[in-house]
């Protein structure tokens, strides 16, 4: 059996347009703070579960940047994607907006799922650190599904075929963390996103492998960015309740 859970997730492809990095740097600072706090005031209002951010390595043109933003229900979600565009800092955004929901079927009850960093009493998000990527481990960020017209006899045998072999990859190379979504509606580009965290490049060049060898990967399309999780012990305190 599949397991959707309720809550509402947002996929997140974004950066900065080029135009940001040319205005002085007083300004960016106050524009960044502006945003800040009209997205923590989004969080409160609509009970923000958990936002976290993954560095691409090597950005794509504007994408810079993958987040998971999720939400108790689609109202949060909708009211997160109108104020993130709002301008000043908005109108300076590369964005590009899927909704999904977590998708956790039996056969990959095996994923780790890792706890959130503690949060130290009195922090503040709407201070804002210096943010840097996390070097202590490296994320694959895995899009994809079924080509449409393909594996119409047997897409669950065929699944737990391929989930089997992954779970090996999973144990030979130390996987930290593992989760995946499914998206609300059909897409020309992706129907799930999977998030793995490995310790080392070795773990992410063993999934991708396993991934793509045939016969399983036959009728299955991939899409693979390689990641590093983004300022981890500051974005855990933006859901409510989490930071001072």
């Amino acid at each position: 059996m599949s397991v959707s859970d309720k809550t509402v997730v947002i996929l997140f492809r974004g950066g900065r347009l080029p135009e940001w990095h040319q205005l002085e740097k007083a300004r960016r600072t106050d524009y960044e703070r502006q945003h800040v706090d009209l997205m923590l005031s989004v969080s409160e209002r609509h009970g923000l579960i958990g936002l976290h951010g993954y560095r691409l390595l090597g950005p794509r043109g504007c994408w810079e940047r993958f987040w998971t933003i999720e939400f108790p229900d689609l109202a949060g979600a909708e009211a997160w994607m109108s104020a993130e565009a709002e301008p000043p800092y908005g109108s300076y955004g590369f964005y590009d907006y899927t909704l999904a929901r977590r998708w956790r079927p039996e056969g990959l009850n095996w994923l780790p799922r890792k706890p959130e960093p503690p949060v130290s009493p009195g922090v503040d998000p709407h201070t804002i650190p210096i943010l840097s990527a996390d070097p202590s481990s490296i994320v694959l960020l895995a899009f994809g599904g079924r080509h449409r017209g393909t594996d119409q006899d047997g897409p669950g045998e065929r699944d737990e075929k391929r989930w089997r072999r992954m779970r090996k990859v999973s144990r030979d190379h130390d996987l930290i963390h593992g989760e995946v979504f499914r998206l609300m509606g059909a897409s020309v580009r992706d129907e799930f996103a999977w998030i793995l965290e490995f310790p080392d490049l070795a773990g992410v060049e063993a999934w991708i492998d396993g991934e793509t060898a045939p016969p399983l990967a036959v009728g299955q399309r991939h899409d693979f960015q390689v990641a590093r999780r983004w300022a981890p012990e500051y974005f855990t305190t933006w859901p409510p309740g989490r930071g001072g």
